[in-house]
């Protein structure tokens, strides 16, 4: 079965410096039959503008995925890690048993546009930590990228979770199939437009699978997704 979650539907949250879109409930946007999908709880799509972003502020017991589509982030947390995260980075930071931190957009000129996404972790109260790791635009056409898995191989960043997040980029004349390993998945569209196994998504559109062995993704305009292989 695969249940569409259309962008329209969407929560819409516009503060000025800031325009984020929340697939799942999140902040002052709760939905109760939006709480997120398996161990995926947050997919928010945020637009920052120059110069502004999120001051110190805490996190625990999430694993916190950032996947940067334009302009940069300048991240500094409590560990003592201080980064710039850019498109084609994949950030995960462990918040367990806490870490503070900050996220700015990097630019003093240009608008950052981002997604922030966070895993409920496989155990509460992990060691905080941070890793970062660079996937080229190369590495991810015509085919789905391994960027996030539980036992970080083929270079992927490690997530405390029985999960594996894939991201691709898929032209019009391209599909790649994927065989789902954990019995669900979660597509979702960072641009451009597809279709999976048949039904049609568009940018900003995302999907719950179950009970599909396997997707076949085919691409309609030139689209950018991620895919998450859920338990």
């Amino acid at each position: 079965m695969i249940s569409i979650r259309p962008s329209s539907q969407r929560g819409d949250a516009d503060h000025g410096w800031l325009h984020s879109k929340h697939t799942f409930s999140f902040a002052d946007y709760h939905d109760p039959a939006q709480m997120g999908f398996r161990s995926l709880r947050v997919i928010n799509e945020d637009r920052v503008a120059p110069g502004r972003g999120f001051g110190t502020h805490g996190h625990r017991d999430m694993e916190i995925i950032s996947y940067v589509l334009e302009g940069s982030i300048e991240h500094k947390d409590s560990m003592g890690t201080g980064s710039v995260i850019k498109p084609g980075d994949v950030q995960r930071m462990t918040a367990g048993t806490g870490v503070q931190h900050s996220e700015y957009n990097h630019s003093k000129q240009e608008p950052l546009h981002f997604l922030q996404i966070w895993i409920l972790p496989e155990r509460a109260r992990l060691t905080p930590s941070y890793e970062q790791k660079a996937f080229s635009d190369a590495e991810k056409q015509g085919q789905l990228r391994l960027v996030a898995a539980q036992d970080g191989r083929d270079g992927a960043v490690t997530v405390h979770q029985d999960m594996a997040l894939y991201a691709a980029r898929i032209a019009p004349s391209e599909r790649v199939v994927h065989r789902v390993e954990r019995g669900h998945a979660w597509i979702q569209v960072v641009r451009g437009s597809i279709t999976v196994n048949g039904q049609a998504l568009a940018t900003g559109d995302g999907a719950a699978i179950t009970g599909e062995p396997e997707l076949t993704i085919a691409g309609v305009e030139a689209a950018e997704l991620l895919l998450f292989d859920l338990a």
